[in-house]
């Protein structure tokens, strides 16, 4: 009787249904509707199969380590190149039956899409949208493939849920500079108050005067007048 039971329990799969249902004559209706419900299992299956694949990819994901220096006039900083990251993602990918495949449009902004796909045929994907990378001497095509390039490298990462080995550091590193006119200003300030860069540098928390972001010549500035009125 608990077999029967056991037997009576088990799920049909709908291929299964529907081959009993031509044995049978059933008529084009029921087919149809047996036509509809495997679509659907067979979808739940390859979602079901699509989630088990990631959490096994997450549960050992790739250390991507920033390969790549990027220099244009005051501005330095590094991040994990897209042939890294892909390189990288790629091959334990491949391990769990997933690819990651992009596409491109532009709707005043860019906007990049990073689809994963599962061999089931389940895919999900993010977009994210940026405005053309005008920095340093790119022409106009320049600067798009850059944009294109940094969306397809944080699509991949974000639709992953990982993130480089050290977060990149271009956010910050590329805030806009003092200019060579504030820099002057600052270097006579530092003289008339008896000071030097290096007490300057301390005070602001920098390496290089040249680094100091714009945001923060008022700042400095003020504390040097502040010195040299206390003088």
């Amino acid at each position: 009787m608990t077999e029967q039971k056991e037997s009576a329990l088990q799920v049909v799969p709908p291929a299964e249904m529907i081959k009993q249902a031509v044995a049978g004559g059933a008529d084009l209706d029921k087919l149809e509707k047996l036509l509809t419900l495997q679509e659907r299992w067979e979808a739940n299956e390859a979602r079901k199969a699509y989630h088990r694949a990631m959490a096994e990819f997450k549960a050992n994901p790739p250390k991507i380590d920033k390969d790549k220096t990027v220099k244009y006039k005051e501005v330095k900083y590094t991040h994990a190149s897209l042939a890294n990251v892909v390189e990288k993602i790629t091959a334990e990918l491949s391990k769990y039956g997933l690819s990651a495949s992009w596409r491109t449009q532009q709707n005043g902004k860019i906007i990049v899409t990073c689809k994963i796909t599962h061999v089931m045929g389940h895919s999900e994907e993010t977009s994210l949208g940026a405005d053309a990378d005008t920095t340093g001497s790119k022409n106009s095509i320049q600067a798009i493939g850059s944009t294109i390039t940094y969306l397809e490298r944080y699509t991949l990462l974000a639709t992953l849920g990982l993130a480089t080995y050290e977060a990149d550091d271009d956010g910050v590193s590329s805030e806009e500079k003092i200019t060579e006119e504030q820099l002057h200003i600052l270097r006579d300030e530092i003289i008339a108050a008896n000071s030097t860069e290096e007490k300057l540098l301390k005070f602001m928390g920098l390496e290089k005067i040249e680094d100091m972001p714009k945001s923060d010549f008022n700042k400095a500035k003020a504390a040097l007048e502040a010195r040299r009125k206390n003088k």
